[in-house]
């Protein structure tokens, strides 16, 4: 059992505020952010109570390796990734909106299409499509970003007429966000990956939109296998998933949902490794690489000074 690190409690010379996400440590600077992403892991909105060894490492490698193939196409905020668990950039201002992106009818689209709907977010989806088939061409399906409970659907529409976001920022956010998509389905595709559906969030640094946040990880995306794509499409099989799915569904087969009065089930080392693996096995997939394990012998000290030399420069 590999150590893993559950949260963090640093003090940094120059820091003006701190704030703790689900996954993610971040230590805020006047116009920087030091983001430690640690080992948490949540489902159905909930953080479970173990954390898992690499997980962090895994989703950290993963988005700096996407933000840095991405960056001639869309400025992003990173300056620095000094630790595998750390990266470093612009302090910026977010836009209140989740620019999800769809290129097939699967997840919360698919559930929404069998309840009958035929419009999500404003877009209209065409009628006789079956579970996970494309759609004629990508659909923007916007969310507002929630402070607190779910994030909500929102149209196109709804955002300018309410001010979220102005018409000319918005018209960029929609154009970044198509050629974001296209490039991670070239990326996929070379892996022997369809990638299905992605959020993408954006802010402001001066007057500048830039992209921030984690890209293509499987925490903010939604992978299928190529291989058996069509075969299962034609015999209406569940499709071959590379995400964190398989965390949620061993939820469920353990009656729980995130729902008042439910538990988490027990996380034995047994678990907690296996999802671990699953990670690694994830990276590997995703990156077309082999997953090096960092240093975990003392992993606060080394993450600490990682901060400290990037500060002192």
């Amino acid at each position: 059992m590999s150590k893993a690190i559950k949260e963090t409690h640093f003090t940094f010379p120059g820091q003006v505020g701190f704030y703790k996400g689900k996954v993610r440590d971040v230590y805020i600077f006047e116009e920087e952010l030091v983001v430690v992403a640690s080992d948490r892991i949540s489902a159905f909105d909930v953080v479970l109570p173990r954390p898992i060894p690499f997980k962090g490492q895994v989703l950290n490698q993963i988005a700096a390796g996407f933000l840095k193939a991405t960056a001639d196409i869309v400025p992003n905020w990173v300056t620095s990734t000094p630790d595998p668990n750390v990266t470093i950039g612009k302090r910026c201002e977010p836009f209140k909106v989740e620019m999800v992106i769809r290129g097939y009818l699967a997840g919360h689209a698919a559930r929404e299409y069998k309840a009958g709907k035929r419009v999500l977010c404003g877009v209209a989806m065409p009628e006789g499509l079956r579970e996970n088939d494309p759609f004629p061409e990508p659909i923007i399906t916007p969310t507002t970003k929630a402070a607190e409970g779910h994030d909500e659907d929102i149209s196109r529409e709804d955002i300018l007429a309410k001010g979220i976001v102005s018409e000319s920022d918005y018209v960029v956010l929609e154009k970044y966000t198509r050629a974001l998509f296209k490039k991670g389905q070239e990326m996929a595709r070379e892996k022997g990956l369809i990638l299905v559906d992605t959020k993408y969030e954006f802010g402001k640094f001066g007057d500048q939109i830039l992209l921030i946040d984690e890209i293509h990880t499987p925490d903010s995306s939604r992978y299928f296998y190529a291989e058996g794509y069509e075969e299962n499409q034609e015999k209406g099989l569940p499709q071959k998933q590379l995400s964190k799915e398989f965390v949620r569904q061993w939820l469920i087969a353990n009656g729980f949902q995130g729902k008042e009065g439910q538990s988490v089930p027990e996380m034995t080392d047994e678990i907690v490794d296996g999802i671990s693996d699953r990670y690694i096995e994830l990276f590997e997939n995703i990156m077309g690489e082999k997953f090096v394990k960092a240093e975990t012998s003392d992993i606060q000290s080394r993450i600490e000074k990682a901060i400290l030399a990037h500060l002192a420069k």
